[in-house]
């Protein structure tokens, strides 16, 4: 059984489609990428995943169970965190505060001292700045905030939306490596980007994802030497 499955999945923005009949499995242990251009449903498909958007057709099954008619808290609770594009730190909390509302289900809480150290060990720089608000942060700490924060939640499967977005390259690189790191840990990852090159580079397997649908499926070397990828979203 896999870790994830979308079956047939479609989601639509009032009458506009923005998944169409998308298919996608996730196995335990791995970092899969879904890559693509703007608008081509890649925060859809996670925010779906998430509980935030309903499919009109098709299902999302995580462990066997079916949950996307399930609330975002109770897919919290099952172990899928999802950190969104753009962070969402809450900007005049401290660094410890925001990192301790990700531990808010039962089983975070009892583990919640545990979680900060292995997150202060992962991001230093969150440990040096404890107390410093979230908002004072440049860009690439508070993205490893928003990381840390899931972290806090004890997830199974980690979805990670454009994470490296605004970011300057070394620290892109930085991010991708406590990515890897992540995963080596044992936590399943989940990887939106449209850094095409450092996702599939990360990744044991990706999909592409174009207007809504699946076109492409292999495993990362596969794709990055796909000559449609090659063209569109490598530049090359």
């Amino acid at each position: 059984m896999s870790l994830l499955e979308l079956s047939a999945v479609d989601v639509a923005y009032g009458d506009l489609p923005a998944l169409r009949g998308v298919n996608v499995v996730v196995e335990a242990g791995e970092t899969l990428s879904v890559v693509g251009a703007n608008g081509a449903g890649k925060t859809t498909m996670l925010r779906t995943i998430s509980g935030l958007l309903r499919p009109r057709r098709g299902e999302v099954r995580f462990e066997g169970e079916r949950i996307d008619r399930l609330p975002c808290h109770r897919v919290v609770e099952l172990g899928v965190v999802h950190v969104p594009e753009g962070r969402k730190v809450f900007p005049s909390l401290a660094v410890r505060e925001n990192l301790e509302l990700g531990s808010y289900t039962r089983a975070a809480k009892v583990r919640r001292a545990d979680s900060l150290e292995r997150v202060f060990t992962l991001f230093p720089r969150l440990r040096e700045r404890v107390r410093q608000p979230a908002g004072t942060l440049s860009g690439g700490e508070q993205q490893m905030l928003a990381i840390g924060r899931a972290l806090m939640a004890l997830p199974k499967l980690l979805m990670l939306d454009e994470p490296s977005l605004g970011l300057a390259p070394l620290i892109v690189k930085e991010i991708f490596a406590i990515i890897g790191e992540i995963n080596r840990a044992g936590v399943t990852v989940l990887l939106v980007e449209q850094n095409t090159r450092q996702a599939l580079a990360l990744s044991r397997r990706g999909y592409v994802l174009e207007s809504g649908r699946v076109v492409l499926v292999g495993s990362g070397e596969e794709l990055l030497s796909n000559e449609h990828v090659r063209r569109a979203y490598l530049g090359l």
